[in-house]
Protein backbone atom coordinates (compact mmCIF):
# COMPACT_ATOMS: atom_id res chain seq x y z
CA UNK A 1 0.00 0.00 0.00
CA UNK A 2 2.88 1.96 0.99
CA UNK A 3 4.58 1.96 -2.42
CA UNK A 4 1.24 2.38 -4.30
CA UNK A 5 0.97 6.00 -2.49
CA UNK A 6 4.56 6.37 -3.21
CA UNK A 7 3.34 5.85 -7.23
CA UNK A 8 1.10 8.17 -6.81
CA UNK A 9 2.66 11.02 -5.00
CA UNK A 10 5.37 10.33 -7.86
CA UNK A 11 2.72 10.78 -10.61
CA UNK A 12 1.60 13.29 -9.53
CA UNK A 13 4.80 15.37 -8.72
CA UNK A 14 5.83 15.21 -12.72
CA UNK A 15 2.61 16.03 -13.98
CA UNK A 16 2.71 19.16 -12.15
CA UNK A 17 6.79 19.77 -12.31
CA UNK A 18 7.34 18.53 -15.70
CA UNK A 19 3.72 18.82 -17.68
CA UNK A 20 2.63 22.00 -15.75
CA UNK A 21 6.12 23.80 -16.77
CA UNK A 22 5.83 26.43 -18.77
CA UNK A 23 8.03 29.20 -19.44
CA UNK A 24 5.49 31.61 -16.57
CA UNK A 25 5.99 28.95 -14.14
CA UNK A 26 9.20 28.42 -14.56
CA UNK A 27 9.74 32.16 -13.93
CA UNK A 28 7.06 32.83 -11.34
CA UNK A 29 7.44 29.49 -8.69
CA UNK A 30 10.74 30.13 -8.55
CA UNK A 31 10.56 34.04 -7.19
CA UNK A 32 7.58 33.11 -5.01
CA UNK A 33 9.05 30.03 -3.55
CA UNK A 34 12.16 32.18 -2.25
CA UNK A 35 12.27 33.78 1.11
CA UNK A 36 14.41 36.06 0.18
CA UNK A 37 12.26 37.98 -2.05
CA UNK A 38 9.34 38.18 0.58
CA UNK A 39 11.50 39.48 3.45
CA UNK A 40 11.43 43.18 2.83
CA UNK A 41 7.44 43.07 2.53
CA UNK A 42 7.19 40.64 5.95
CA UNK A 43 9.40 43.24 7.34
CA UNK A 44 7.17 46.05 6.21
CA UNK A 45 4.06 44.43 6.99
CA UNK A 46 5.45 43.58 10.40
CA UNK A 47 5.97 47.39 11.17
CA UNK A 48 2.61 48.44 9.64
CA UNK A 49 1.15 46.29 12.47
CA UNK A 50 3.34 47.32 15.14
CA UNK A 51 2.92 50.90 13.91
CA UNK A 52 -0.05 51.34 11.51
CA UNK A 53 -2.76 48.61 12.63
CA UNK A 54 -4.01 49.90 16.18
CA UNK A 55 -4.12 47.66 19.29
CA UNK A 56 -5.58 44.40 17.39
CA UNK A 57 -2.17 44.95 14.81
CA UNK A 58 0.41 45.12 17.42
CA UNK A 59 -1.10 42.21 19.21
CA UNK A 60 -1.13 40.28 16.07
CA UNK A 61 2.31 41.23 15.12
CA UNK A 62 3.67 40.28 18.10
CA UNK A 63 1.79 36.74 18.51
CA UNK A 64 3.19 36.04 15.01
CA UNK A 65 6.46 35.93 15.81
CA UNK A 66 5.68 33.18 18.22
CA UNK A 67 3.55 31.46 15.65
CA UNK A 68 6.14 31.09 13.24
CA UNK A 69 8.45 30.11 15.81
CA UNK A 70 6.72 27.13 16.96
CA UNK A 71 5.29 26.18 13.15
CA UNK A 72 8.59 26.17 11.76
CA UNK A 73 11.08 24.79 14.71
CA UNK A 74 7.93 22.45 14.98
CA UNK A 75 8.51 21.09 10.64
CA UNK A 76 11.74 21.82 10.64
CA UNK A 77 13.43 20.22 13.24
CA UNK A 78 10.32 17.93 14.87
CA UNK A 79 8.19 16.47 12.08
CA UNK A 80 11.32 16.23 9.38
CA UNK A 81 13.35 14.49 11.83
CA UNK A 82 11.30 12.16 12.64
CA UNK A 83 10.39 11.14 8.99
CA UNK A 84 13.44 11.32 7.65
CA UNK A 85 12.31 11.49 3.68
CA UNK A 86 14.20 12.67 0.54
CA UNK A 87 13.59 15.88 -1.25
CA UNK A 88 12.41 14.64 -4.51
CA UNK A 89 15.06 16.51 -6.54
CA UNK A 90 17.78 13.29 -4.92
CA UNK A 91 16.05 10.90 -5.99
CA UNK A 92 13.66 11.02 -9.34
CA UNK A 93 14.94 11.37 -12.68
CA UNK A 94 14.19 14.18 -14.88
CA UNK A 95 12.86 16.50 -12.23
CA UNK A 96 12.49 20.02 -13.26
CA UNK A 97 14.71 22.15 -10.98
CA UNK A 98 14.02 25.72 -10.80
CA UNK A 99 16.05 26.39 -7.23
CA UNK A 100 18.59 24.54 -5.21
CA UNK A 101 18.40 20.85 -3.96
CA UNK A 102 19.21 21.41 0.16
CA UNK A 103 20.25 18.32 2.07
CA UNK A 104 17.30 19.19 4.33
CA UNK A 105 14.21 16.49 4.38
CA UNK A 106 11.76 17.06 2.76
CA UNK A 107 8.17 16.19 4.72
CA UNK A 108 6.43 18.23 5.38
CA UNK A 109 7.15 21.20 3.75
CA UNK A 110 8.39 24.20 6.23
CA UNK A 111 7.14 26.15 3.60
CA UNK A 112 3.57 25.15 3.32
CA UNK A 113 3.38 24.80 7.12
CA UNK A 114 4.14 28.50 7.97
CA UNK A 115 2.39 29.72 5.34
CA UNK A 116 -0.75 27.98 6.11
CA UNK A 117 -0.35 28.52 9.91
CA UNK A 118 -0.03 32.29 9.38
CA UNK A 119 -3.11 32.24 6.92
CA UNK A 120 -5.29 30.88 9.27
CA UNK A 121 -3.43 32.96 12.26
CA UNK A 122 -4.35 36.56 10.29
CA UNK A 123 -7.61 35.28 9.16
CA UNK A 124 -8.68 34.99 12.65
CA UNK A 125 -7.98 38.92 12.81
CA UNK A 126 -8.80 40.15 9.70
CA UNK A 127 -11.44 37.77 8.46
CA UNK A 128 -12.04 39.88 5.39
CA UNK A 129 -8.53 38.53 3.91
CA UNK A 130 -9.20 35.22 4.09
CA UNK A 131 -9.37 34.50 0.84
CA UNK A 132 -5.83 36.56 0.05
CA UNK A 133 -3.98 34.88 2.57
CA UNK A 134 -5.04 31.59 1.51
CA UNK A 135 -4.45 32.22 -1.68
CA UNK A 136 -1.17 33.09 -0.91
CA UNK A 137 -0.31 30.14 1.20
CA UNK A 138 -1.35 27.81 -1.56
CA UNK A 139 0.94 29.41 -4.00
CA UNK A 140 3.47 29.19 -1.82
CA UNK A 141 3.11 25.53 -1.33
CA UNK A 142 2.55 24.89 -4.60
CA UNK A 143 5.55 26.59 -5.99
CA UNK A 144 7.73 24.12 -3.86
CA UNK A 145 6.14 21.09 -6.24
CA UNK A 146 7.11 23.26 -9.26
CA UNK A 147 10.69 24.20 -8.35
CA UNK A 148 11.35 20.38 -7.54
CA UNK A 149 11.74 20.26 -3.84
CA UNK A 150 8.87 18.76 -2.54
CA UNK A 151 6.34 15.80 -3.53
CA UNK A 152 2.61 16.60 -3.09
CA UNK A 153 1.98 14.65 0.35
CA UNK A 154 5.00 17.18 1.42
CA UNK A 155 3.25 19.99 0.74
CA UNK A 156 -0.66 18.28 1.62
CA UNK A 157 0.98 17.11 4.95
CA UNK A 158 2.71 20.64 5.22
CA UNK A 159 -0.62 22.14 4.97
CA UNK A 160 -2.40 20.20 6.76
CA UNK A 161 0.01 20.82 10.01
CA UNK A 162 0.06 24.27 9.28
CA UNK A 163 -3.92 24.58 9.44
CA UNK A 164 -3.32 22.52 12.84
CA UNK A 165 -1.17 24.42 13.98
CA UNK A 166 -2.42 27.77 13.47
CA UNK A 167 -5.90 26.76 14.58
CA UNK A 168 -4.66 25.66 17.67
CA UNK A 169 -3.01 28.96 18.17
CA UNK A 170 -5.87 30.73 17.32
CA UNK A 171 -7.67 28.55 20.41
CA UNK A 172 -4.87 29.49 22.85
CA UNK A 173 -5.18 33.02 21.90
CA UNK A 174 -8.86 33.12 22.10
CA UNK A 175 -8.44 31.38 25.36
CA UNK A 176 -6.18 34.05 26.79
CA UNK A 177 -8.10 36.47 25.76
CA UNK A 178 -11.30 35.32 27.15
CA UNK A 179 -9.50 35.90 30.82
CA UNK A 180 -6.95 38.73 30.30
CA UNK A 181 -9.24 40.66 27.96
CA UNK A 182 -6.25 42.12 25.64
CA UNK A 183 -9.05 42.67 22.57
Amino acid sequence: MVEFLYNIDVQVFYFINRTLANPVTDSVMPFITELNHWKIFYVIMWLYLMIGAGKRGRVAGILVLFLVLISDQTSSNLVKHLVDRVRPCHVLQSVNLLVGCTSSYSFPSSHAVNNFAGAVFFSHFYPRLRIAFYTAAALMALSRIFCGVHYPSDVLGGTLLGLAIGYLFVKLWETANKKLKIL
